[in-house]
């Protein structure tokens, strides 16, 4: 059985006390970011959520994709919660850094809600 991209690319969400999970995965582009968007809406409504998307496995980010991650930190902020982002992936560091956005981020290297 082959899994489809779009199957393969779904956000995996899992909730961990008061903060939400969210991974990724392949491309987020022009065409993925509107249902990213949409799944990532639905989960920043209530107030004072924390949440962790976690891009360790995104390949490519274009501004359509940043301009999800800067909607979902504006929500989450007016809601007095707080966005941290996962990034390994060098290019998804580099093209942070080079859209002035690696300051408006919390950016860690593994998942704050993993048991060490």
């Amino acid at each position: 059985m082959v899994m489809s991209d779009e199957w393969r690319n779904r956000p995996r969400t899992r909730v961990v006390g008061r903060t939400v999970v969210v991974e990724l995965h392949g491309e987020i582009d022009m065409l993925t970011a509107p249902g990213i968007s949409d799944h990532l809406d639905s989960l920043t409504t209530a107030p004072e959520t924390d949440m962790v998307i976690d891009l360790q496995h995104v390949e490519f980010i274009d501004c359509s994709g940043l301009s999800v991650l800067c909607r979902t930190r504006r929500r989450i902020q007016e809601r007095d919660g707080r966005l941290t982002l996962v990034v390994t992936n060098p290019y998804i560091i580099r093209t942070l850094r080079f859209a002035g956005l690696m300051g408006a981020f919390d950016v860690v290297d593994s998942d704050p809600t993993t048991p060490t």
